[in-house]
Parts: C-alpha cells; sequence; structure tokens
C-alpha cells in the first residue's frame, strides 16, 4: 500500500455538530466499521415528560437529549458526562444511565482491547482447505477497517466483510477455569467473488511472550467482533 493511499485512509477532520465536536474520517468510505452514527433527537415539542421517570418538563425542570439514544430526559436521569468513542465525540458527552452503562463498558475496549490489535500478534495463518500454514503479524489497521496478514506474502481483509468469528479453544486448565484460547477460526466475503473464504489463525505452542500476546489479540478480536455485529444492528 502506498504512503499516499494510506495517509488518505487515515486523514481526520474536526466537525461540529448539535452534541458536541467530533473528529472524524475526512472521507465517510474509511470509517471505522465500529462506529456509530449519532441518532435522530425526540423533537421537543414531542417531549413533554422525562423518557424515564415521567417528570413533567417546566421552566425549573429542563430537558436533555442522550447523545448516544437521542431520547429526551430531565437532568437527574441524564446527567452523566461519559466517552462517546464509537461516535468519535473528542469529549465526554451527556448520556443517559442506560446509555452511560454501555459507554462504561466500551471503554475497555477502547482502552485496552483496540491497542492489543492496532500492535498486532504472530500467528500460523492457514488459508481456506490448505494443509500449509504460514507464519504471519496480524493487526488491525490504524483506520480500523481492515486486517493485515503479512508474512512472505501480504493479505488485507476488510472488517466490515467478515462474516463469521470464532475462538478455537482447548481443554481446561488444572483446577478449572476457563478452557485456553488456541486460535481463531474467520470467514468473510471478498469482493467480486461468490460464497465466503476462510482462514484459520492459531496461537503458537511454547509459552513465551509470543504466545500470550497472540491469546489477548484473539480476545481482543473476539470483542471487536461483537461491536461490529452490535453496529449492523443498529
Amino acid at each position: 500500500m502506498s504512503s499516499e493511499v494510506s495517509a488518505r485512509r487515515d486523514a481526520k477532520k474536526l466537525v461540529r455538530s448539535p452534541s458536541g465536536l467530533r473528529m472524524v474520517p475526512e472521507h465517510r468510505a474509511f470509517g471505522s466499521p465500529f462506529g456509530l452514527e449519532e441518532p435522530q433527537w425526540v423533537p421537543d415539542k414531542e417531549c413533554r415528560r422525562c423518557m424515564q421517570c415521567d417528570a413533567k418538563f417546566d421552566f425549573l425542570t429542563r430537558k436533555h437529549h442522550c447523545r448516544r439514544c437521542g431520547k429526551c430526559f430531565c437532568d437527574k436521569c441524564c446527567s452523566q458526562k461519559v466517552p462517546l468513542r464509537r461516535m468519535c465525540f473528542v469529549d465526554p458527552v451527556r448520556q443517559c444511565a442506560e446509555c452511560a452503562l454501555v459507554s462504561h463498558k466500551e471503554a475497555e475496549f477502547y482502552d485496552k482491547q483496540l491497542k492489543v490489535l492496532l500492535s498486532g500478534a504472530t500467528f500460523l495463518v492457514t488459508f481456506g482447505n490448505s494443509e500449509k500454514s504460514e507464519t504471519m503479524i496480524c493487526r488491525l489497521s490504524n483506520n480500523q477497517r481492515y486486517l493485515f496478514l503479512d508474512g512472505d506474502s501480504h493479505y488485507e481483509i476488510e472488517i466490515a466483510h467478515i462474516s463469521t468469528v470464532q475462538i478455537l479453544t482447548e481443554g481446561f486448565p488444572p483446577g478449572g477455569g476457563n478452557a485456553r484460547a488456541t486460535g481463531m477460526f474467520l470467514q468473510y466475503m471478498v469482493p467480486g467473488t461468490e460464497g465466503v473464504t476462510q482462514l484459520k489463525l492459531t496461537a503458537a505452542e511454547d509459552a513465551n511472550v509470543g504466545r500470550r500476546q497472540a491469546v489477548a489479540w484473539l480476545v481482543a478480536m473476539h470483542k471487536a467482533a461483537k461491536l461490529l455485529y452490535e453496529s449492523r444492528d443498529q
């Protein structure tokens, strides 16, 4: 990929919306597949009462719109200002209690798992039904739109075209606990072709830093898939 194309993919601009300042991709086509569109606000004329506690709005009880769901609430029910990175807000924005809880949970992905995905990890990669595997570094692109696989060859898989993400596990540790993640199975569409393509990522068997990094990457990718499916259902 040329540096010019890469820079175009990652370019961003600052825009102001009714909800606040947002740092969005300069080209809409290069937006993150994990992102959410700003909701349409419930019109003020349709909001006579808080949509949570049913308090009547008046001169003392002001109405506020949740920046995540667009519904109308009183200050008591919509007082939290929480980061909303899936909508690219620069600063924390006002959200209702229910939405604030969801945004707090998503913050872990942006603070931890996203960094792991961007850093990448090393896997044995098997394409389709091939019996041969290639050692490759897998990482998420800076604009979060592509999965890059680099080894003797280079592959790019568009995240939005991934249809199946399945964690592969093995056994249970002594004394109980969760099964050990060993790899991941992916299915995805290739533009211009029919049907789906599949690949398998397998973490190295040795218990070194590289394996721990690979397992952390698998867990992060599983979380990313959940956000991706939520974005599609919006």
